[in-house]
């Protein structure tokens, strides 16, 4: 079961972690755009989905749930089978899967490079292995699940661009592996962010995700947060959120 992952934990020990997080050292500076590839005509003319691992869903789908052009975002598995695909059985950290997120979007308004830009950039940390903040085990491992030529050869480019610039000061372990299955997660999931804001996990590590994305990347908030508020509106957060 998870004490130092997505269940219940203390703000004093999320607090410590924090400060280890936000550390890891990178470059200053704008953060580099994805590299330029032409997309694929049947990449471009319909919606398409991006199957992505970067720690705790819950942060994940909620900061994904904002991008303009993001149609949808699903919390779930991959990596493993359809009969481990369940959360207190991946919260072991011996099914293969990852906690995950399946993002349908809408090519004509964001394209795969952007969204990995934001992912790379907000969403995780690219050099922690096997763990992401406070959450360790290897279903919080860094990933892009690819489902084309196009998607996996402009993740790795993005990744040879990023290791080229030495934006980080250490290696980037983002795995890049074919997409087998997705399989959503439990219903109490699904949005969690949204329906539980003041969790302490979600105030200390997710909320400000949704800040820095509407302070660093404003015109790529969908209008409806941009109107509505980027937070949910019975957030009271904590002091210095």
């Amino acid at each position: 079961m998870k004490t130092l992952l997505c269940g219940a934990r203390s703000v004093l020990l999320a607090g410590l972690f924090s400060v280890l997080f936000v550390a890891c050292a990178r470059a200053s500076g704008p953060f580099p755009d994805a590299p330029a590839l032409p997309t694929p005509a049947a990449e471009s003319s319909s919606p398409q989905t991006a199957v992505l691992a970067g720690g705790c869903f819950w942060g994940m789908e909620g900061l994904f749930e904002r991008v303009k052009g993001v149609l949808n975002v699903v919390s779930g598995y991959s990596g493993g089978s359809a009969a481990t695909a369940h959360y207190e059985m991946v919260s072991t950290g011996t099914t293969g899967h990852a906690e995950s997120i399946e993002i349908t979007y809408d090519p004509g308004v964001v394209g795969f490079g952007t969204l990995l830009k934001i992912f790379f950039s907000i969403a995780e940390n690219p050099t922690e292995l096997n763990y992401q903040g406070p959450d360790y085990g290897t279903q919080y491992r860094s990933g892009i699940f690819y489902q084309s030529a196009y998607q996996k050869r402009l993740a790795e480019d993005y990744i040879r661009a990023l290791e080229r610039a030495k934006y980080y000061s250490k290696p980037i372990v983002t795995e890049v592996v074919p997409l087998e299955a997705f399989y959503p997660a439990e219903a109490y999931h699904q949005h969690f962010l949204d329906k539980h804001p003041n969790d302490p996990y979600i105030v200390m590590w997710d909320i400000p995700k949704l800040k820095t994305l509407a302070r660093v990347y404003p015109t790529l908030v969908a209008e409806r947060y941009r109107s509505g508020g980027l937070i949910p509106g019975d957030w009271r957060g904590a002091a210095g959120l």
